[in-house]
């Protein structure tokens, strides 16, 4: 099992894709997790922000990552499942684009329901949805990572039911321990639950403040803080992961590069203080 990072950290300084995978490194992570987007954006073509355009060509975005000696454990694309005018293109693209970069898998999620979608018929769209970008995830070797982040997936059961809505290996489910827990989650017993479906995981811990004001009434945050400082026993979690087979990386999703430091250092000793099973396998 390895640590990586998200690159929303370095979303607090207004700063590029390039300098956050130049800080990541220097903080010693081998894995970065871009979020990527269509056409064009102002604030990342002025240099402040980290998102990165599918426009771009992903072999310049690969020569950064090479030139970093970092490699990406996933590629951070939401978007609304129930939309798949928007949405099968978005993953279509987004798979070609991870293919080229060498991310094994996209992340997304349901995406909020829109109002014009009866809860009893998102399934079968989410299903279409699915059915039409696993074409292109399976042609690739790309998986896709649904994560609990909306109103369905909050839910272990939501989530699951997305995660096996078509079979395919590639359908898998790419963990968020924070946003399991605001959602009301039992965080543990939910990544138990969905452990043979892991893919990679979103490291985020939740502050005791966060915890009390926000927890059940929403349904996940974009970044939480630093590893060790907060609700989650990151110990617990690699427990429960190592006993899974789970040998892929700890994707860190906090706010600053301060909490990003001291998410390596907190999850790197509890790494090295559990050795790994023999029979772990990786993704």
């Amino acid at each position: 099992m390895n640590t990586g990072i998200n690159m929303e950290f370095i979303r607090c300084e207004d700063k590029p894709f390039t300098e956050g995978v130049a800080r990541a490194a220097a903080i010693g992570y081998r894995f970065i997790e871009p979020m990527v987007h269509n056409g064009r954006e102002l604030l990342s073509e002025a240099g402040y922000f980290h998102s990165v355009s599918m426009d771009e060509d992903p072999l310049e975005i690969r020569d950064i990552l090479e030139a970093n000696r970092v490699r990406a454990s996933g590629l951070s694309a939401h978007c609304p499942l129930m939309r798949p005018e928007i949405s099968v293109p978005y993953l279509q693209k987004a798979i070609r684009f991870a293919h080229a970069i060498g991310a094994p898998v996209v992340n997304t999620d349901e995406g909020i329901r829109p109002p014009w979608v009866p809860l009893e018929e998102a399934f079968g769209v989410m299903k279409y949805t699915l059915v039409t970008v696993l074409r292109t995830a399976e042609r690739y070797g790309i998986f896709v990572g649904i994560e609990p982040h909306q109103s369905i997936s909050k839910t272990t059961e939501g989530l699951l039911r997305i995660a096996t809505l078509v079979d395919s290996p590639f359908l898998r489910v790419n963990y968020d321990t924070g946003n399991a827990y605001l959602g009301g989650e039992d965080p543990y017993a939910g990544l138990a639950a969905a452990a043979r479906l892991v893919v990679h995981v979103h490291a985020k811990d939740i502050s005791i403040r966060m915890s009390e004001s926000e927890k059940g009434k929403v349904t996940g945050t974009p970044v939480g803080c630093a590893c060790g400082d907060g609700v989650i026993d990151w110990g617990r979690v690699i427990r429960i992961l190592r006993d899974a087979g789970y040998s892929g990386v700890l994707s860190v999703e906090c706010g600053t590069p301060d909490q990003a430091v001291r998410s390596r250092a907190h999850l790197e000793a509890l790494l090295a203080a559990q050795p790994e099973p023999r029979h772990a396998h990786s993704h």
